[in-house]
């Protein structure tokens, strides 16, 4: 077994790295007061020819693998530019998998370049209000009018929707009392997002403000047949496809963003001199910063085991829960201890890593909560009755 990235790999990082090196701790931390879409941080991103680092060639991608897209998002994470850097991007690496995938050529060649441009920006219109986890109860309905189908419902969490002119939505083509199945009857679509038929309203949160999260109602907003993806009624099969890779890139961006907060209190303790020595020599600092060190080590590990299995074409469920699991514990691990490590220092948004533990709860709750992983490995992997 070989742990160490190629020399290509090595260089993709690199190359990020200078990228972000133009975007530092301040320029992150007047988004996160102020607020505001990194727009020119997408744009950069874009002009690298970046954004398409996951999509295919044909239509402007570079054609590389989980472990590149993976690679990627926990440099971006790590440069100190957090979720808030990574999420700008996210929706690039892995929400239009299920197109690349299902999509036929002409909506490929439609979509995929103008988004991998940077031209177009998409949402992923998935949550909704009264259904939370269970997808196959959500009520956004989708009704067949000639070669058209008209939309109504309501989607909840949904990122960048404030900034975004496309959405990647799924909605209920068949009632859940026609299915002989829950998870038929859901259709899959990639259309305009429609401010006249669509309100997006924000919803004010705990960190991440550079990048929104809103509420959207949908009122008869028509979309065209071309806009449909793949079978009508296939849309939860096409959706189950996307969820690893998300798992393993919010795992590489939790694992990015504990990297930041543990060099910034390792810095900070070898810095800090109290009673005539650094801090770091004390063993109540030191032992908590190693241990922080180890899990998040670990979870990289989990992280790029789950994304070379991807890349093999192998199952890799189990493994792409964990290292969300994983990745999301030890990054909170890190991001306190960060805080714990500078004191009084640690509260104050000009070193950071407040910031920073206020982002690391989005891991841990998103996209899938850290009980429902649980239950899936107990179910999945142990062979355990399902529990719910």
């Amino acid at each position: 077994m070989n742990f160490e990235f190629t020399d290509d790999q090595q260089s993709i990082q690199a190359a990020i790295e200078k990228l972000c090196e133009r975007y530092d701790d301040e320029y992150w931390l007047a988004k996160d007061r102020e607020g505001g879409f990194p727009h020119d941080f997408h744009r950069t991103l874009a002009e690298a020819g970046w954004l398409g680092i996951a999509m295919s060639p044909e239509y402007g991608g570079a054609g590389l693998g989980m472990t590149e897209a993976a690679l990627m998002m926990r440099t971006i994470s790590g440069s100190g530019a957090g979720l808030s850097g990574a999420s700008a991007v996210h929706m690039n690496i892995f929400g239009l998998n299920p197109v690349q995938v299902f999509g036929n050529d002409a909506q490929k060649r439609r979509f995929l370049p103008p988004l991998i441009e940077g031209r177009d920006k998409a949402c992923f219109a998935v949550t909704e209000p009264d259904a939370g986890l269970d997808t196959t109860h959500l009520k956004t309905q989708a009704v067949r009018d000639g070669d058209h189908y008209v939309l109504s419902g309501r989607k909840i969490w949904i990122s960048t929707a404030q900034v975004a002119n496309k959405m990647l939505i799924i909605a209920r083509t068949t009632p859940l009392e026609q299915c002989a199945k829950p998870t038929d009857g859901l259709t899959l679509f990639y259309t305009d997002l429609d401010r006249e038929r669509i309100e997006v309203r924000e919803i004010e949160k705990m960190g991440r403000k550079a990048v929104d999260s809103n509420m959207l109602f949908i009122d008869d907003l028509r979309v065209p047949l071309e806009d449909r993806i793949g079978d009508e009624g296939a849309g939860f099969r096409y959706l189950l496809h996307g969820l690893n890779p998300e798992r393993i890139l919010i795992a590489a961006e939790a694992v990015g963003l504990g990297q930041a907060a543990l060099r910034r209190a390792t810095q900070y303790a070898s810095e800090r001199i109290v009673f005539g020595r650094p801090i770091g020599q004390n063993q109540a600092i030191q032992h908590p910063l190693a241990q922080a060190w180890m899990q998040l080590e670990a979870a990289n590990l989990m992280v790029f085991k789950a994304a070379s299995l991807y890349d093999a074409g192998k199952a890799c469920g189990a493994e792409a829960n964990a290292a969300k699991y994983l990745a999301a514990e030890a990054a909170f691990q890190s991001c306190q201890t960060a805080i714990a490590t500078l004191g009084g220092m640690g509260y104050a948004k000009e070193y950071h890593v407040e910031r920073y533990l206020r982002e690391c709860m989005i891991p841990r709750l998103a996209p899938v909560s850290p009980q429902m992983i649980l239950c899936f490995i107990a179910e999945k992997v142990l062979g355990l009755p399902k529990s719910y």
